[in-house]
């Protein structure tokens, strides 16, 4: 299956273009966005919800990674678990949707036009359950952020630093805030691409 260029996502989403890609209403936060320090129950809370959606999708679940920032020791971060679902076609929700929604996710997100993506919510711990397709280029740049801010104290303090400074500021949804990130997270993953590139 051809992936859609990156490049068709809206860096910026409108207020219309949010509501295109969302299920029922999006959610207004009209105002600060709420980062707590880390978490030391996160990744235990992590395994409890992978261990769910595997049991749920079984084989369907290529692989189950925590990501962003509640995935990084240290990092102050909403207090909101995501997980990063690879199946074999993200597009096809009859495959898997079904399993998960019985398992309490809820559909939230639908991005055709952005590598197929999907979004589900979970409640209790709340969770982003993000969808994507094996081998979507998408993967690789979460993962690849991820590892290098578990690793690069200097980056991990320029985005706490970025977030804390945004977090800070009056927001109708919380996708605005995202996108703000999206500068200095683009330029650490040019970082973590350039060093791997160079080394041996």
């Amino acid at each position: 299956m051809e992936e859609p260029s990156q490049s068709t996502r809206h860096e910026h989403m409108t207020e219309d273009q949010l509501r295109d890609v969302t299920i029922g209403e999006p959610q207004v936060i009209g105002g600060t966005v709420e980062l707590v320090e880390y978490d030391r129950s996160w990744p235990e809370l992590f395994a409890r919800e992978a261990g769910r959606i595997e049991c749920a999708l079984s084989r369907l679940a290529l692989r189950i990674e925590h990501v962003g920032s509640t995935s990084v020791p240290g990092l102050a971060a909403k207090p909101i678990i995501d997980i990063l679902l690879v199946v074999t076609d993200s597009a096809d929700e009859n495959a898997y949707a079904g399993a998960l929604s019985a398992t309490g996710y809820v559909l939230r997100i639908r991005e055709s036009d952005w590598y197929q993506h999907r979004m589900f919510k979970g409640e209790d711990p709340i969770v982003n359950l993000h969808v994507f397709s094996e081998g979507c280029p998408e993967i690789e740049r979460m993962l690849l952020f991820r590892d290098w801010i578990r690793h690069n104290k200097a980056d991990c303090a320029l985005y706490e630093r970025t977030k804390r400074e945004l977090a800070g500021r009056e927001w109708k949804y919380v996708q605005n805030y995202a996108d703000a990130k999206g500068a200095v997270v683009e330029e650490i993953i040019g970082r973590a691409r350039a060093c791997r590139h160079n080394s041996p």
